[in-house]
């Protein structure tokens, strides 16, 4: 039994080498491969090797023999590329709202999907800007609640931490509970947030992941979500967060816009390849209709464009960016009255 024992464990031993130690330009050989295993306390002879290197096969490891740069074998194929192992790397580092220690630890674990010499050479090439990262230690058991929370459908308890500008022009930290209905959980504007519902409201409610605390679930079901938004059946985060701009809640409209050529690009970034454009009025103009919700980060998101973009209808909308343009000259004129 000690035997067959020793034998299963050396196959699982030596799929962890493949996987670790070898890659397209890293060829075991069977020294190499014999000195690994005996690393790890496991005694092989050469012969043995071939016949466990086909059980690795037939199991369905991409075991490829090689002849250059030396005679030997090497694991060709993956469950992630070396590309795929980049990306997830980028994303993590990207996101703001996992802290430094998560992202150390994440990536180390991404980082494992690779042999040891692509890791390396990720890590060398990976570049780590000095954006802020959230401090928020919590924020992986927020999620593993939260999300518990909505496939449960029970409403939550909550410390919300906004800061605010303090005394002497300092920032600090002012906390608020909130017993809120959950619904979805959204990666939006490199930020992670909880849609929910206070049930104070009857609408929809954003809040940032990374500044939520102390998440307790209750007993009490979730109020539905058809009372306060306009899904019926399932909330349907894509469509929603296509309506939303910066986040911002509100009631939703038919929104045309008339944009110059040379801003393409960004709409199509924002609306996708397959939104409807018509002829604009103006010469090399275009026009994109869409459905989202009128509110301040609309006004933003338009406003960016300057003079590139001019709002058709609705007309409250119209009136919202000619207010805030008008507010952003008044600073401007008071600076210059002084």
């Amino acid at each position: 039994m000690a035997g067959n024992a020793n034998a299963k464990i050396k196959l699982l031993v030596l799929a962890d080498i493949f996987k670790r130690y070898s890659d397209d330009d890293h060829v075991l050989n069977s020294a190499d491969i014999i000195d690994y295993l005996e690393e790890n306390g496991i005694s092989a002879e050469r012969k043995s090797l071939y016949s466990d290197i086909a059980i690795l096969r037939e199991y369905g490891m991409d075991i490829i023999s090689a002849t250059t740069p030396k005679k030997g074998f090497f694991l060709g194929s993956r469950d992630f590329e070396l590309a795929e192992v980049r990306l997830l790397s980028d994303a993590v580092q990207a996101a703001d709202f996992i802290t430094p220690a998560k992202t150390r630890s994440l990536l180390s674990k991404i980082g494992g999907f690779a042999s040891i010499h692509q890791e390396k050479k990720l890590k060398d090439q990976l570049y780590i800007d000095a954006r802020p990262k959230c401090t928020n230690e919590e924020i992986y058991y927020s999620i593993d609640a939260l999300d518990t929370a909505i496939k449960n459908e029970k409403k939550v308890n909550l410390q919300y931490a906004k800061r605010v500008l303090g005394d002497k022009y300092t920032a600090r930290r002012e906390c608020k509970s909130f017993f809120v209905s959950p619904y979805a959980l959204i990666w939006s504007n490199d930020h992670y947030y909880l849609i929910c519902n206070n049930s104070k409201y009857n609408n929809l409610m954003h809040l940032r992941i990374d500044r939520i605390h102390s998440v307790e679930i209750s007993d009490e079901k979730v109020r539905p979500f058809k009372e306060v938004c306009e899904y019926k059946t399932a909330f349907n985060s894509a469509d929603y967060v296509s309506k939303v701009f910066n986040m911002f809640t509100g009631n939703t409209d038919v929104v045309e816009l008339e944009c110059k050529g040379d801003i393409l690009e960004q709409i199509l970034d924002r609306f996708g390849e397959h939104v409807h454009l018509m002829k604009g009025e103006h010469e090399n103009t275009f026009k994109v209709r869409f459905t989202a919700a009128v509110t301040d980060g609309l006004v933003s998101y338009i406003m960016q464009f300057g003079d590139a973009v001019t709002v058709m209808f609705p007309d409250v909308l119209r009136e919202m960016v000619i207010t805030k343009a008008n507010s952003i000259i008044g600073n401007y004129n008071h600076l210059k009255n002084n």
